[in-house]
């Protein structure tokens, strides 16, 4: 049950013209973010892009130099505001002596009807170590204590700082499962990643963060095409000289062609006497359109 008086209907997580500077340096630059309820949200960016900077203020661990951050509608620093709150951030730290099952009481106990404990140990992998000190965990199994942890008090929205660093594939696979089981409940995540692929699998939105500014929002499909080419590869041929050609790259057996305009290239290769077999035209990848809007941004700051 949420706490007494506490909101718990509206916007999960609201961003509105945030503004972070640390002395002559600015971090984020009048940031809009919105997180709905039920929506997984995955913020893309190169570090130092200002994601820390803006989820600590989302949590209420900084404040805004201007703007505002809400939870709910209410103050992120308001505990009450927090209670449907559930974090993992990506330097996490234990009570070194403190056993596993003992560090998820200790967070158990902060909330009023909080997930069993032996539950979470189940859902984390956690039950062959809940009588090992934290202080003797591998990487991998601190980070499933972080994300059990993250889930102790059954949160309505979770913020996730890159989630599956440190775990193997199996573990990565079952966290991915786990959150699609909470969003498809209604839960919301706001996750961070450098893994791509973790997006392209989880996100239904994702938006993207570079030099302190939100530089593109939107699905997965919606990213890839914001990156203004297209992909057309084929199998391994002579090229002629292409007008259309971003950039040609050769793979085994392959050639790929990155293009504005993948009709007016096509034309340009058949003018040419070339027949593509195996033809695939496509958006670019995730993680290329990442990059060419990221490319985009420093090229820009650097006209400035």
């Amino acid at each position: 049950m949420p706490a007494p008086g506490l909101v718990v209907s509206g916007v999960p997580v609201e961003a509105l013209g945030v503004v972070r500077r640390f002395g002559a340096e600015t971090a984020l630059a009048g940031v809009d973010l919105r997180l709905e309820e039920g929506e997984v949200l995955a913020l893309l960016g190169p570090n130092g892009a200002g994601k820390t900077t803006l989820v600590s203020i989302l949590l209420g661990l900084r404040r805004a130099d201007a703007g505002e951050a809400r939870l709910y509608g209410r103050d992120p620093r308001e505990p009450a505001a927090r209670a449907r709150i559930g974090a993992a951030l990506q330097q996490a730290s234990f009570p070194a002596s403190l056993r596993v099952a003992e560090v998820i009481d200790l967070v158990r106990a902060h909330h009023a009807a909080p997930a069993p404990r032996d539950e979470l140990l189940d859902r984390f992998d956690l039950a062959g170590v809940a009588h090992r000190q934290a202080g003797g965990l591998s990487g991998g199994e601190g980070r499933r204590l972080a994300l059990a942890l993250a889930f102790a008090g059954r949160p309505a929205t979770l913020f996730l700082d890159e989630p599956s660093a440190g775990l193997d594939v199996e573990s990565r696979r079952a966290l991915w499962d786990e959150l699609r089981r909470f969003a498809e409940a209604g839960g919301s995540v706001l996750l961070t990643t450098h893994h791509l692929e973790e997006a392209e699998a989880l996100a239904g939105r994702v938006a993207v963060i570079d030099r302190g500014a939100i530089v593109a929002t939107g699905s997965v499909g919606e990213i890839r095409r914001s990156a203004g080419q297209t992909r057309v590869r084929f199998r391994a041929t002579p090229l002629p000289s292409l007008a259309g050609a971003l950039r040609i790259e050769t793979g085994p057996g392959t050639v790929s062609v990155y293009t504005h305009d993948a009709t007016a290239l096509l034309e340009e290769l058949a003018a040419a006497g070339v027949r593509p077999e195996g033809l695939e035209v496509v958006p670019v990848s995730l993680e290329e359109a990442f990059l060419r809007l990221t490319e985009r941004g420093a090229a820009e700051g650097d006209g400035r």
